[in-house]
């Protein structure tokens, strides 16, 4: 990992500039955009390895807060202080403008048919987007000789339970927390 004083003002700005493009691509929340963030962060530059990715992303959505802090966490561990003004800023500034524009725009409109195209075609993009974060927090574990066969199965447990039951998810979460404790993941 390189430390906060090895980044230069370049490459500040082109994370900056990163995170603002990845801002308006988040649909579903920042954690849609967590597999991009991860290319451009670890595959890309080399900043952070899988797993210093993974356990950025998991402790933040361990501590009490909004989901958004894995941002936070990233520039933090990427670049010290400035990292988290970087990427903080870079995500919220354009998402915030775009979102008060919007919703007062939506808000007039919100009986057209191409309001309510929009909104509906939104949840499979959400899913899909979803669905790519999972893969690539969990790839890293699926991959490992040792840790496959426990993520395959609390993979498995927690897409039935979340399926079948009205269990919250923090459940689920606990248990994959209990699983990890115990070396089974």
């Amino acid at each position: 990992m390189i430390s906060g004083a090895a980044l230069g003002a370049a490459d500040l700005a082109a994370l900056f500039a990163h995170f603002l493009v990845l801002s308006l691509l988040a649909i579903g929340g920042a954690m849609a955009t967590a597999p991009d963030m991860h290319r451009y962060i670890v595959d890309e530059h080399g900043w952070l390895t899988d797993a210093q990715f993974t356990t950025s992303v998991a402790l933040a959505q361990a501590a009490p807060g909004p989901n958004l802090l894995f941002v936070a966490v990233l520039g933090w561990n990427v670049a010290g202080p400035l990292g988290v003004i970087v990427t903080m800023g870079g995500t919220l500034i354009p998402s915030s403008t775009l979102t008060l524009l919007a919703s007062r725009w939506a808000r007039v409109r919100r009986e057209t048919r191409g309001v309510r195209a929009f909104v509906a075609g939104m949840a499979p993009l959400t899913l899909g987007l979803v669905f790519a974060t999972g893969w690539v927090l969990a790839e890293p574990f699926v991959r490992s000789d040792q840790q496959r066969w426990g993520a395959l199965a609390l993979i498995a447990a927690t897409l039935a339970v979340m399926l079948r039951t009205r269990l919250s998810p923090l459940w689920m979460i606990a248990l994959g927390a209990i699983a990890g404790v115990f070396g089974a993941v």
